[in-house]
């Protein structure tokens, strides 16, 4: 639940409330004079200049104080992937912990009066710690520090599984109340087992049955006695009774081993089994029939693309993903849905995880109906009735939340498909903020061949950037308000200079 935690603002956790580890310990030497340097130059008032430490050291700048020996040697020291114009990390203090992003919980969530007011008066932004700032965020933006991130947890896997664990369940006899939807849920090896088991302990049990009988009346004693009227005939031991229990279950009969009618409780037994062996046969063969028939398979060959796109469709910021069917049989009275989830704390603290809210995909317009015969682009519109209406492609990076994606449909009832006709399949996936690609749009993979159309799923994953603006939906829409409104305003302004006196 943490990991859906809304990414903490720049200035005031990775900078600021939660210092980071630095890359380079420096010289203790050094640590001293940057102490007593920043010390001085926070009481004199003075502002220290915000050019790069190449710069500083090579001359004198009037009205500026100067750097000590061991920072402009500390400066000419950078990392690997640091540009060499970035300045090292400041020290941290001998007290300072460190926090990880990720280790953020409900009580490290300050009170917004109070978060305000403690970023305000204990974090001093300096120039040189902008500069610092932009030196992490340009390493941030590199190909490799974003393939070292560490993939956090999510709530449902691209291939459409829940990796939600129920656990701690007391009341557990619901599930015997409920035995047949229980063994059609079973794994395969194990819905094997329980088949197999049902059989062979009802033949054991009547089996034992069989030959208690058999011994008790004399009859295993009694064999080859042709005077002898025995109750269950060539019944000698525990193995013969055991052949006459599956015999007599599965209606076999060879003749050899047989029930009389010299005994009531032998007649009385074989009809008990034959029940028992109707009911188990109708249970395990329908578990075997709806266990196999399930479309669950189905949704293999449903296919959603890899990312997400946000881009400008008809003058309006769309947030964008393709969907498409592998198999000619085509689905149903398909229909697609999106849930968003992510944690958020309310005004009264209450802090809701993993909160599920709606994405329209085009419910009241009917465009969430699809008819699935070529791959599709399903469009979500980002207006103010979408969460997404005050996200930018900057703020989009602070965030962490889950979009899940559902398809559902009929299987089509044609002949390859007779077992699963009039069943519902359900394909699921999601994207995480990271699989969401600003300023891009899905490049077509749709042609006319030889009177026909051909789908090229080689293309099914293509993307292609599109020039697209870094603002929120909300920014947008004040922009063309404002627009609106001054053009409005110089039409008035016109009308009544041509206006004759």
């Amino acid at each position: 639940m943490l990991a859906y935690l809304p990414r903490p603002p720049t200035d005031t956790s990775r900078y600021g409330t939660f210092p980071q580890k630095p890359d380079l310990p420096p010289a203790p030497g050094a640590l001293v004079e940057d102490g007593g340097e920043k010390a001085a130059a926070v009481k004199r008032g003075t502002p220290m200049p915000n050019y790069p430490s190449a710069t500083r050291h090579s001359g004198f700048v009037p009205g500026e104080p100067s750097l000590p020996p061991s920072r402009g040697s500390l400066t000419t020291q950078h990392h690997r992937g640091r540009p060499s114009w970035c300045p090292p990390p400041a020290p941290q203090e001998a007290g300072a912990r460190f926090y990880p992003l990720h280790a953020l919980s409900v009580a490290n969530i300050p009170n917004l009066s109070r978060g305000k007011t403690s970023a305000r008066s204990s974090t001093i932004p300096t120039p040189e710690g902008l500069q610092s700032r932009r030196c992490k965020l340009l390493e941030e933006d590199s190909p490799m520090a974003q393939a070292g991130r560490r993939q956090r947890q999510r709530y449902v896997t691209k291939v459409g599984k829940c990796q939600v664990n129920l656990g701690n369940i007391q009341d557990k006899k619901r599930f015997l109340s409920d035995i047949f939807t229980t063994i059609v849920d079973l794994k395969y090896r194990w819905f094997l087992f329980v088949f197999m088991m049902c059989y062979v302990i009802t033949w054991v049990v009547f089996g034992f049955i069989y030959f208690l009988d058999a011994w008790v009346r004399g009859d295993v004693g009694h064999q080859g006695d042709p005077e002898w009227q025995a109750c269950i005939e060539n019944v000698d031991g525990f193995v013969s009774a055991l052949l006459l229990s599956v015999e007599s279950q599965r209606t076999i009969g060879y003749g050899t081993r047989m029930v009389t009618a010299n005994c009531a409780e032998g007649v009385i037994l074989l009809i008990a089994q034959s029940i028992v062996g109707s009911m188990i046969d109708a249970m395990m063969v329908g578990c075997m029939f709806v266990k196999i028939s399930r479309p669950k398979k189905r949704a293999q060959t449903l296919i959603f693309s890899k990312n997400c796109v946000i881009s400008l469709r008809d003058e309006k910021l769309c947030l964008m993903f393709r969907v498409g069917d592998l198999r000619e049989s085509h689905m149903v009275d398909a229909k697609i849905r999106a849930k968003l989830i992510k944690s958020r704390q309310t005004a009264e603290g209450e802090f809701i995880p993993l909160e599920q809210s709606e994405l329209n995909l085009g419910y009241d317009t009917g465009e969430d109906r699809l008819f699935l015969v070529e791959p599709q682009i399903i469009c979500h519109v980002i207006n103010h009735h979408s969460p997404f209406w005050d996200m930018s492609a900057e703020s989009l990076r602070r965030e962490q939340f889950e979009i899940i994606i559902i398809l559902e449909g009929i299987v089509e009832a044609t002949g390859n498909h007779v077992l699963a006709a009039g069943m519902t399949c359900q394909a699921r996936t999601s994207y995480t903020e990271d699989e969401i690609l600003w300023g891009y749009r899905f490049e077509p993979c749709m042609s006319l061949e030889k009177g026909a159309f051909q789908v090229d799923y080689s293309r099914f994953e293509m993307t292609f950037e599109v020039q697209t603006p870094a603002a929120s939906a909300k920014e947008l829409h004040e922009l063309r308000e404002l627009e609106q409104q001054e053009h409005s305003t110089l039409s008035l302004y016109w009308d009544h200079l041509v206006q004759p006196c």
